[in-house]
C-alpha cells in the first residue's frame, strides 16, 4: 500500500528549507481539500488543480485514484503543520488507517500546483529545527572547510574533511551520491531519507588519516545551476564530479585520489574517472545492469497499473518520445519534467562503463538492500575481473545493519545516529590504504 499514494505531482522539489509557517492561502487551500476528500467530493477538488495538473491527469484518472485512496486510507482525521519550503508546505495528515505527510503547493491563484501524500517519519524532537545532518557531529580527528566548484552552468558546493595530524601529504577519497535529490551528507528529506550515510562515511576515514571531499548534488542544498530540472540530464552529474575530481587532483595537497561511488553515484563515478588519474574506485551498491533494467524490475512489485503505466512510458522513451500523461503514482520516478534525464540515464551500461576504470576496483554490496542486489554486484566483478568483491552480509542500501524485512529495513533510513556496518568501513579502509601505497 505504501507506495500508492501519490496523488499529483509536486511540482518543485528544489527549494531551501525555511523555519517559517506556510502563507495564510495554504491553510484555506488545506482546509478546502479535506471537507472535500471526507465529503467524497473528487471532482470538486480537481477544479481547484492549476493548468499544469489538469494537463497531467485527468479528471477520471483522479476521480479513480481518491477512490482508492479512500478505501485504503479512510478519512482524514486532522492535519498539522510540519514545515514550509517556498512553494511546497508540508502537513502530517491523520486518516482513520495510517499517517502520512501531506504535501502541497500553490501558485499565485491559488490554484494546486503540488499535491500528495509520501511516507511520514516523525521528527527526532518536535522543538528541533536543525537539518537532520547537523545530528551527526564531525569526528575531533577532522577539520571541516567548504568547497565551492564553478561549472558552466553554476557552481557545486561541498564539504573538504581533513584530518588534523596529517603529516604531509594524505589520500582523499570523492564521494559520490546516490540517486535523487541527496545532500553532501547521505539526507534527503524529500525522500524522508535521514540516515547521515557520507557525513559517517567522512568521519571513519578521517579517524584513519584519510581526507574526503562529499558534496550537494545539483539543485540539491547549495549546489546552484542555471537550468531547470526538465533540463538536467544523466551526463551533468559526470561532469559535475569530473570538475571536483579536476580540482583534488591538482591539489598538492593529496597523494592519491579514490572515487566512492554510492548507488546512482558508482555509475557516475565509473564515467567521470574514465580520463582521470585516480588511484582507485569504489562501487557500493552500483546496479550491475542499465537503470531501465532496474527501474523495471522493481516496478514488478507494484500493483499492474503502475507497473504496465511504467513500462507504456518506458517504451515510449525508447522510441525517444515522452509520455505527457502518466499516472500520478508514477510522479516520483517519471514525471514529464524527467523523462529526458531517465532517456539519457538508460543509454548507460555499467558492465560496459566498469570496464573503462583502469584504478584498481572495489565492489561492495550489502546482502539486505531493498535496491541493488547481490546479482548486480556480481555482474560488475564478472565485468570486471580483477575487481575485488566483498559481499556484507546484513547490510542495506544506507549501509547499516538492517533485516530482510522490508519494514524495518526501511526504518533504517531515517535512523541518522545508527553507525555504518562495520564490514564496510573495514572495507574501504583496508582497500583505500593498499592502494595508496
Amino acid at each position: 500500500m505504501k507506495k500508492l499514494f501519490l496523488l499529483v505531482l509536486l511540482s518543485c522539489f528544489t527549494g531551501k528549507l525555511f523555519a517559517q509557517l506556510p502563507p495564510a492561502n495554504y491553510a484555506v487551500a488545506l482546509g478546502k481539500f479535506k471537507q472535500l476528500y471526507n465529503n467524497n467530493h473528487p471532482d470538486s477538488v480537481y477544479a481547484m488543480f492549476g493548468p499544469e495538473m489538469m494537463k497531467a491527469l485527468t479528471p477520471v484518472d483522479f476521480r479513480n485514484t481518491t477512490s482508492q485512496l479512500r478505501v485504503q486510507l479512510g478519512t482524514l482525521l486532522q492535519t498539522d503543520f510540519a514545515s514550509y519550503e517556498t512553494p511546497i508546505a508540508h502537513y502530517k495528515a491523520t486518516f482513520q488507517k495510517g499517517v502520512f505527510l501531506l504535501n502541497l503547493a500553490l501558485n499565485s491563484d491559488n490554484k494546486f500546483t503540488g499535491l500528495s501524500l509520501t511516507p511520514y517519519t516523525a521528527p527526532a524532537t518536535a522543538a528541533s529545527t536543525a537539518p537532520v545532518s547537523n545530528t551527526i557531529a564531525t569526528d575531533p580527528s577532522l577539520t571541516e572547510s567548504p568547497v565551492s566548484v564553478k561549472t558552466l552552468l553554476g557552481s557545486i558546493s561541498g564539504t573538504l574533511a581533513m584530518p588534523k595530524e596529517a603529516n604531509g601529504k594524505v589520500p582523499l577519497v570523492l564521494i559520490i551520491a546516490g540517486s535523487g535529490p541527496t545532500d553532501r551528507d547521505g539526507n534527503s528529506p524529500k525522500l524522508g531519507l535521514h540516515a547521515n550515510t557520507y557525513k559517517m562515511i567522512a568521519n571513519e576515514l578521517g579517524k584513519k588519516g584519510i581526507a574526503s571531499l562529499r558534496y550537494d548534488k545539483r539543485l540539491v542544498g547549495q549546489s546552484t545551476t542555471s537550468i531547470k530540472e526538465n533540463e538536467i540530464r544523466f551526463e551533468d552529474y559526470v561532469e559535475d564530479a569530473a570538475a571536483l575530481l579536476n580540482t583534488v587532483t591538482a591539489d598538492e595537497h593529496f597523494s592519491k585520489v579514490i572515487i566512492l561511488g554510492h548507488s546512482e553515484g558508482s555509475l557516475v563515478g565509473m564515467m567521470a574517472a574514465s580520463d582521470e588519474p585516480i588511484k582507485g574506485f569504489i562501487s557500493v551498491a552500483g546496479a550491475g545492469d542499465s537503470a531501465d533494467k532496474i527501474l523495471t524490475e522493481q516496478m514488478k512489485s507494484q500493483p499492474s497499473f503502475i507497473s504496465d503505466g511504467f513500462n507504456r512510458m518506458l517504451d515510449s522513451l525508447k522510441r525517444g518520445k515522452t509520455t505527457d500523461n502518466i499516472d500520478p503514482a508514477l510522479y516520483f520516478i517519471a514525471r514529464p519534467s524527467i523523462q529526458k534525464y531517465l532517456m539519457s540515464w538508460f543509454r548507460y551500461n555499467p558492465q560496459r562503463e566498469i570496464r573503462k576504470v583502469k584504478a584498481p576496483v572495489l565492489i561492495i554490496q550489502g546482502t539486505t538492500d531493498l535496491q541493488v542486489t547481490v546479482a548486480d554486484a556480481e555482474k560488475l566483478k564478472k565485468a570486471k575481473s580483477d575487481a575485488i568483491l566483498t559481499i556484507i552480509p546484513n547490510m542495506n542500501h544506507v549501509l547499516k545493519e538492517a533485516p530482510a524485512d522490508k519494514e524495518k529495513n526501511k526504518e533504517t533510513y531515517s535512523q541518522p545516529d545508527l553507525p555504518l556496518k562495520p564490514e564496510f568501513v573495514t572495507a574501504i579502509i583496508n582497500f583505500i590504504t593498499k592502494t595508496a601505497k
